[in-house]
């Protein structure tokens, strides 16, 4: 008999968990079994396992073989489980695993974590499923060694500390057990511009698929769309048909601010692409409760489409034909940044830091503010159709603009223009030591960044008691305030900082 160990990963919720992969020769009819709450897909490895196998002159022992994935009690999914569990079975018990380590470093000896996908031929390949896996447990595996398909060695290895022996068939993963050999080093610098603040470096690009150029005219909503790009502000339009709305919402995450290396890693779990461009999630309004916010089956938890918006754009199209529901349940991921899932079976938290841009026609025709067409709707049904946005929701709302109608002037401005406001802005945040977007200021830091004079105060106060604005609105003002003179690199709120900023609240 023989037994041995290597280490694999299971997707709980957005974390991920520890499998270590075993397997034991037993004198017994020959069969190939797979334990371990393993699903169809891992079911399914012991032909693709055996045909790789065999086509490396691999004859199987006349024994029963068991691979055991533990711990038992967590349902397992996924084809990069191949790898560990053909390794263990090409060595059958005769590689110590642990004194192969010990002998490649004089502390503890590491986990080896293998991970790859199985061709017929003994080729390993990638799996989508293997990158979220790494980025978690890189943040809890310190002293581990991975064995990783080598056809995704670029994307792997931009990740900070993971020491990586990538492979390309199974022939070269057996003789690196085997022997392991001196780590490579590597870079995790990415190919982006980028700018070096504090000794961190922030990445951005100035590629811009869509360019504000292409939008003539609604000044003032490309006002609003550079400081609530500048600032992360929640936005919401209200237009004509046609009147550029879309538009609008579709360019701003092309000039929102610089992102850090971790930022960009953790956006890769979601996209599987790295890349400065942050994700833009635009959901149609039919879309169901549970794509938006997430859904849950037994332990398998899948964030909604306010997870996936996490450190971009959600944008919600036609605001006031989304259900009820779902827009009440959209209040607290806009307040707290983060969303809950609670199922009997499981409970998970996922990041929910997006920047919201809704955008709405006036009333149902969409001809309420137009100058050539007549509204069609009656003052009831026009109270019904904005109704379906509460107060709570709207007081979640930093910016307010209505697009402006009929003539209006040629004027354009790219988004290499707008981009450089908002690095130049983001930069004098930085230098003042801030951590976060202005939008995302709380408590000690607001009162901090958010000074005003006694003259502005007066001016705010007053304003708060004659719309009865509330303290959560009050806080938006300041914020969205400190943004816009960010964009005029003044150390101070000014007063007409201030007056701009209340421009833009519905009041």
């Amino acid at each position: 008999m023989g037994l041995n160990l290597l280490y694999c990963a299971a997707q709980v919720g957005l974390e991920a968990k520890i499998v270590e992969v075993e397997v034991s020769f037993t004198r017994a009819l020959p069969s190939f079994s797979i334990t371990g709450l393993a699903g169809n897909a891992i079911q399914e490895s012991k032909q693709r396992v055996q045909s790789s196998l065999l086509a490396n002159n691999f004859k199987f022992p006349p024994l029963k073989i068991n691979v055991n994935l533990s711990p038992s009690d967590i349902p397992k999914q996924g084809s990069f489980y191949d790898l560990p569990i053909a390794l263990l079975i090409a060595l059958n018990g005769t590689c110590d695993l642990n004194e192969i380590t010990q002998q490649n470093t004089d502390s503890k000896p590491p986990k080896i974590f293998a991970f790859g996908e199985l061709g017929l031929d003994g080729r390993i390949k990638d799996s989508p499923s293997i990158y979220p896996l790494l980025f978690s447990l890189l943040s809890k595996q310190s002293n581990s060694l991975f064995l990783l398909p080598k056809v995704a060695q670029e994307f792997y290895s931009k990740l900070p500390n993971l020491k990586a022996y990538y492979v390309d068939c199974l022939q070269d993963a057996i003789a690196t057990l085997q022997n392991l050999p001196p780590l490579e080093s590597h870079s995790c610098d990415l190919p982006f511009l980028h700018q070096e603040i504090a000794g961190e470096k922030y990445y951005y690009t100035q590629e811009f698929p869509l360019d504000f150029y292409d939008i003539i005219g609604q000044e003032r909503a490309k006002r609003a769309a550079l400081i609530a790009a500048c600032g992360f502000h929640n936005l919401l339009l209200e237009g004509s048909a046609g009147s550029g709305k879309s538009m609008i919402a579709t360019r701003i995450p092309y000039i929102l601010p610089p992102l850090r290396l971790y930022e960009i890693l953790q956006m890769a779990a979601n996209t599987l692409e790295i890349s400065p461009h942050r994700p833009f999630r635009n959901p149609h309004n039919s879309a169901t409760k549970a794509a938006i916010l997430g859904s849950a089956v037994g332990q398998n938890i899948k964030p909604g489409e306010i997870g996936m918006a996490h450190l971009g754009v959600l944008f919600l199209d036609e605001l006031p034909h989304f259900p009820k529901s779902v827009l009440e349940s959209l209040r607290e991921p806009l307040q707290n940044h983060y969303f809950t899932i609670s199922r009997l079976q499981a409970k998970i938290t996922c990041p929910t830091n997006f920047m919201f841009i809704g955008a709405m026609n006036p009333c149902p025709c969409g001809n309420l503010l137009s100058l050539s067409k007549e509204c069609r709707c009656n003052q009831k049904e026009i109270n019904a159709y904005k109704t379906k946005i509460s107060e709570p929701f709207w007081d979640r709302l930093d910016l307010f603009v209505q697009m402006q109608e009929g003539k209006q002037s040629a004027h354009r401005v790219n988004s290499l223009t707008l981009q450089d406001f908002i690095l130049q802005a983001f930069l004098f945040q930085k230098q003042r030591g801030q951590t976060c977007l202005n939008s995302r200021l709380q408590g000690a830091e607001l009162e901090k960044y958010c000074v005003l004079d006694s003259k502005t105060k007066e001016t705010l106060e007053i304003a708060c008691e004659k719309f009865g604005i509330s303290k959560r609105g009050r806080d938006k003002i300041l914020r969205v305030a400190r943004t816009i003179a960010d964009l005029d690199s003044s150390a101070k709120i000014q007063k007409e900082h201030l007056l701009e900023s209340l421009s833009f609240r519905k009041i």
